[in-house]
């Protein structure tokens, strides 16, 4: 391939991605505010109007602003790329008195600060105008800032460790580097799992003991039918910063933890806590996590293997805005490749988005049947309505949109799914 081909090729990709992403964000919009002032047939005794405009609205607001980041995104990466801006940071870091690795390091954080810098306002703008505006955000300026910079400083602790790790390896493993780092990135994203539960997450919030309880009680039996064990009951102190709430699992192994906000808590009857921890429960039951870990992982070994080869290409280079002159120093450099794929293959892996939200979806519909099998169909349904309403989450989505994005089923879908299954399952009974 010339370099002025695929130079064609990733400006084409990037249009028909934007298009699609602002097409799809225009038929929302209009779909949304379309049915807003009509609550669907089957919530309309569970959901009120005011409560359905809510959410139309909130869902309106955080899809413009998504919108204008779709077009500022855009806009910088063709400025980081054929606009020469990573040219231009290679030529400066080329100059630094420090030794070829490091200057890769330098080239990446000086890459991470000016994306950080561009998309810090459409985070503070999410945080304090939209969430705001909706009644769920619950966080100080101070202690927005303090978040970052843990953010920030955990990203630099463990991140930095793993970036020259794998350019090292770049530049003595030989052709095979690329299998050295997907085991060192594997390793990697085990230990963040291992260690998010204990070290990292409490950084951010405070976890204590859930109090004996109903609801507790509920879990413990839970837990009993099903023969799962944890590390523990907790509760986090979710509403210190949004009123949204949830429950999860974290952790592997013998350090599975069971989370719930308190803000879920509050809101919950506790049958229907112990029907959406059954949902969650159904994700590792059924091995999700498990396969999940193992897609990323074919899936990153044909990423490294791809990069492998794009990396000895000098078309790749040129054509994503490396000038001629500056070819045989990145070349030379393989942090600049590493770089430039990182910067360009969201590009061309846009369109495999809905195959992984369908697979997504598939398996929020089997922890539904899981947990309609283990817990109470009838608490799951009105929990999740609770959830639907106090998240404000449209029950009303573009169809397309939601296809092509929704990790998680549309909210009509999903009861109607679950009601037929309380019906079959309680007919046996019946007869």
């Amino acid at each position: 391939m010339s370099a002025a081909l695929f130079t064609a090729v990733f400006a084409l990709a990037l249009a028909a991605s934007v298009a699609v992403r602002l097409w799809l964000a225009v038929r929302q919009v209009a779909f949304v505010r379309a049915h807003r002032e009509t609550v669907p047939a089957a919530f309309a005794e569970r959901i009120g109007i005011a409560a359905h405009r809510k959410a139309a609205d909130y869902t309106v607001a955080k899809q413009r602003l998504a919108m204008l980041h779709v077009a500022v995104d855009a806009a910088l990466l063709l400025a980081m790329t054929l606009g020469g801006g990573l040219a231009a940071i290679v030529a400066w870091t080329e100059a630094l008195p420090v030794g070829p690795l490091w200057r890769d390091v330098a080239m990446f954080a000086a890459a991470g600060i000016i994306y950080g810098a561009v998309n810090l306002p459409f985070a503070w703008w999410h945080t304090f105008r939209i969430e705001e505006r909706f009644g769920f955000n619950r966080m100080t300026l101070g202690l927005w800032l303090s978040d970052l910079a843990k953010g920030l400083a955990i990203a630099i602790a463990l991140g930095l460790p793993l970036l020259v790790l794998v350019l090292w390896l770049m530049r003595v493993a030989g052709s095979g580097w690329w299998l050295w780092a997907w085991g060192a990135w594997m390793t990697f994203q085990l230990l963040v799992l291992v260690l998010y539960p204990t070290l990292i997450a409490p950084l951010f919030n405070k976890f204590t003991p859930m109090g004996e309880s109903p609801a507790r009680e509920r879990v413990e039996a839970l837990l009993a039918r099903c023969g799962f064990r944890s590390a523990g009951l907790f509760v986090m102190d979710g509403s210190k910063r949004s009123g949204h709430g949830n429950a999860y699992f974290t952790g592997l192994g013998k350090a599975k933890r069971i989370v719930f906000y308190d803000t879920l808590l509050i809101r919950l009857a506790p049958d229907e806590i112990e029907a959406v921890l059954a949902h969650e429960l159904g994700h590792f039951k059924l091995r999700h996590v498990a396969k999940r870990i193992v897609w990323s992982a074919l899936l990153s070994l044909g990423v490294l293997a791809l990069l492998a080869w794009l990396a000895q290409a000098a078309w790749f280079y040129a054509g994503l805005g490396i000038p001629q002159t500056m070819l045989p120093v990145a070349l030379s450099r393989p942090g600049v490749a590493l770089e430039l794929f990182l910067l360009a293959l969201p590009v061309f892996t846009f369109a495999l988005e809905p195959l992984s939200s369908l697979y997504s979806r598939r398996h929020e519909f089997e922890a539904d049947a899981f947990a309609t099998r283990h817990a109470s169909p009838a608490a799951l349904t009105v929990a999740l309505v609770k959830l639907y309403e106090d998240n404000a989450a449209t029950l009303t989505p573009d169809p397309l949109h939601s296809a092509f994005y929704d990790s998680h089923p549309p909210a009509a879908a999903r009861i109607a799914r679950i009601e037929a299954l309380a019906v079959r399952e309680a007919m046996p009974a019946a007869a």
